[in-house]
């Protein structure tokens, strides 16, 4: 299709890096909940199915592959506004399975903007510190491809308008 409009290959291919997620649950002592979930890595894609890697002396960590982080043109501010902070992340939409009450990953992404969507869309996001490989590669694609835009200054409202009818009337 792109090729039809007149689109080079190069325009239409969208850039990503392949991750796993490892997620650790951790036993707590509370009045609703005796597990917590949370990222504990991101790690390159190990390929295969989701599976155990640990399960000992109360650490459990589960790994989730075949994720893309792809990049998106339209998401470049939120790549900007990622590299920007101190530590550049991946963010990760964590769902749980009813049954089990199992977490699992289920989406990820290098758009700041893109996670706060899902979070105002009611997903649980935690980010991940990238590695400093994977920061690099996104600093290059946001150095080539974003421009922020130039912020406009705000002129002071003027009150000449207003004073001239308060003086017709009064």
């Amino acid at each position: 299709m792109g090729v039809a409009l007149g689109y080079s290959d190069a325009m239409t291919d969208k850039p990503f890096k392949p991750f796993a997620v490892v997620l650790e649950r951790l036993n707590v002592e509370g009045r609703w909940a005796s597990q917590e979930w949370r990222v504990a890595a991101v790690i390159e894609d190990v390929g295969g199915e989701p599976r155990v890697l640990v399960d000992r002396d109360g650490i459990y960590h589960k790994v989730f592959p075949g994720f893309q982080a792809i990049i998106h043109r339209d998401e470049a501010e939120g790549y900007y506004l990622n590299m920007t902070t101190e530590e550049p992340s991946l963010f990760v939409s964590l769902r749980f399975d009813e049954a089990t009450g199992e977490a699992y990953a289920f989406q990820v992404t290098l758009s700041y903007n893109e996670a706060a969507r899902w979070m105002d869309g009611g997903e649980r996001v935690e980010r991940a510190p990238v590695d400093s490989e994977t920061a690099q590669w996104l600093g290059e694609w946001v150095e080539s491809n974003y421009r922020p835009e130039a912020k406009k200054r705000q002129r002071p409202k003027s009150f000449e308008g207003k004073e001239g009818r308060l003086r017709e009337r009064g």
